[in-house]
């Protein structure tokens, strides 16, 4: 005689599938999004590390820098002789992010040169805002350097984690 097995049987695993699901899943982002962790801590870090792609295809060492985040990207006003600028202009965006220190939490990103005057405006005031020990020293080199190109507005956009 065969018997039917209990709900509690049935459902029992399907619950443990669907819990491994959400919690899998929970730090992970899709592309395009900055992962929930670092998202997180994007709102009170005081810097990212950068790490850019270099020719044999390994990441650089991370570099720390003052970033603004707007938008679900990452930005980072740099002099266009900088590494990672160069490495984006010989064709080799992407990058990584750790968020507040070297081995926070982190993403991929793809990065791209924007020349765009408002953005600029935005994160001079962000900046002086965020980073009011440090500003009226750089205020100066960032308003003069936007103005002359020996300065760039950087965006990362988030490929996933």
């Amino acid at each position: 005689m065969l018997t039917r097995p209990s709900p509690r049987r049935i459902l029992r695993p399907l619950v443990t599938l669907v819990a491994f699901v959400v919690v899998a899943s929970a730090n992970v982002s899709r592309a395009g999004e900055v992962p929930a962790t670092a998202r997180e801590q994007l709102t009170t870090a005081k810097y990212v590390y950068i790490s850019s792609t270099r020719k044999d295809g390994s990441l650089s060492k991370p570099a720390e820098i003052w970033f603004m985040s707007h938008n679900g990207a990452v930005y980072v006003g740099t002099p266009p002789t900088s590494w990672r600028a160069r490495r984006i202009k010989a064709g080799r965006p992407q990058a990584k992010i750790w968020v507040g220190k070297p081995d926070g939490p982190s993403f991929t990103a793809t990065g791209a040169v924007v020349k765009d005057p408002a953005l600029e405006t935005l994160m001079l005031e962000t900046y002086a805002k965020k980073y009011p020990d440090g500003w009226p020293k750089y205020e100066q080199k960032f308003r003069s350097g936007f103005a002359d190109g020996s300065r760039i507005v950087i965006k990362y956009t988030p490929t996933g984690n």
